[in-house]
């Protein structure tokens, strides 16, 4: 399904599991602190494997 043809609530969802995966990958990782550069490799792995998808 492509962006466009999603609705608001499918988009609103969507945006919210994500936001629960980067949440799940921080407090289930072994690290209690995380650089900028961590987050940003963490938001890379999620963004690659939904395009995968």
């Amino acid at each position: 399904m492509e962006v466009m043809d999603m609705t608001e609530k499918e988009r609103a969802d969507t945006k919210m599991a994500t936001l629960y995966e980067i949440r799940l990958m921080i407090t289930n990782g072994d690290k209690k602190e995380y650089t900028a550069d961590e987050i940003v490799e963490l938001l890379d792995k999620i963004a690659m494997a939904k395009d995968q998808k």
